[in-house]
């Protein structure tokens, strides 16, 4: 991985390290985002409670998510905690670095179209981007969406012109996705036909699609740019659905969504 920061890392900075030592009472890491630089985590900032082996939490060589707890610059020593981050800093870290690597192989294809050296060409294109965006990745995604252009940095107009281009055409926007079901229940002799009707009003109104589940059940799904639009016209298919159906005799009309919104690119 090429993404890499100097100096050193803060108090309360959320970092990925590598397990580099287990002892009896304390865990070496190395820091992944600072080259040459270590850390340490004492056995009571593991887990918390008491622990009987500290191998049962961490082994050589495994990746692990960290907060800094102290940093003595003179002394060179890095205090480490693993019990105090938190499932989401370390799910958001750890897909940051993911998609950080998914953009710096997406710069190494932009390289060779370019014809430069990979190792040259990024802390050029890095210096543009830190100005604004902490990872690469983050500007990439802003290009997709129109916020941010590599023509407005100090990168040579041409070069900025052809990572906007391939950025454009290589990233998808990010979607949002919502679901739910409707479920259908009619005795009257009509039934069939106005279910149809209410399941065509309701994919027309959202956009969406509409598909047989099984048992008078039918899932909705609406694929969005952003959520509220895509709440909106989910609501719209079903207020359609439901305005429709209920007029039929005998019928019954209910709706649950199925999953939260889930976010894809």
């Amino acid at each position: 991985m090429l993404y890499l920061k100097h100096g050193i890392p803060a108090e309360d900075d959320v970092l990925m390290c590598t397990v580099t030592n287990v002892q009896y009472n304390s865990v070496f890491c190395s820091l992944d985002e600072y080259p040459g630089l270590s850390g340490m985590i004492h056995i009571s900032e593991v887990t918390a409670g008491r622990i009987r082996n500290i191998r049962e939490y961490v082994q050589e060589g495994r990746k692990v998510v960290c907060k800094v707890l102290r940093v003595d610059e003179e002394r060179g020593h890095i205090d480490l905690s693993l019990r105090r981050t938190t499932e989401g800093q370390r799910r958001v870290k750890t897909a940051a670095l993911k998609h950080e690597l998914k953009a710096e192989n997406l710069l190494a294809h932009i390289a060779k179209d370019l014809k430069v050296d990979l190792k040259e060409f990024y802390p050029v294109v890095m210096d543009a981007v830190t100005e604004h965006y902490e990872y690469l990745h983050e500007a990439f995604e802003a290009i997709v969406d129109d916020k941010f252009s590599f023509a407005t940095t100090k990168l040579e107009k041409a070069t900025a012109k052809r990572l906007d281009e391939i950025v454009k055409d290589r990233i998808k926007p990010k979607q949002v996705t919502v679901e739910g079901v409707i479920h259908l229940a009619s005795f009257a002799e009509n039934g069939v036909a106005k279910a149809r009707d209410a399941l065509v009003l309701a994919r027309d109104a959202a956009q969406a699609d509409v598909r047989y589940l099984g048992a008078g059940s039918w899932k909705v799904t609406v694929v969005a740019e952003e959520y509220k639009e895509a709440e909106k016209r989910l609501k719209a298919g079903v207020d359609a659905a439901e305005k429709a159906f209920k007029k039929a005799a005998n019928s019954t009309f209910s709706f649950e969504r199925i999953e939260a919104a889930k976010t894809t690119s």
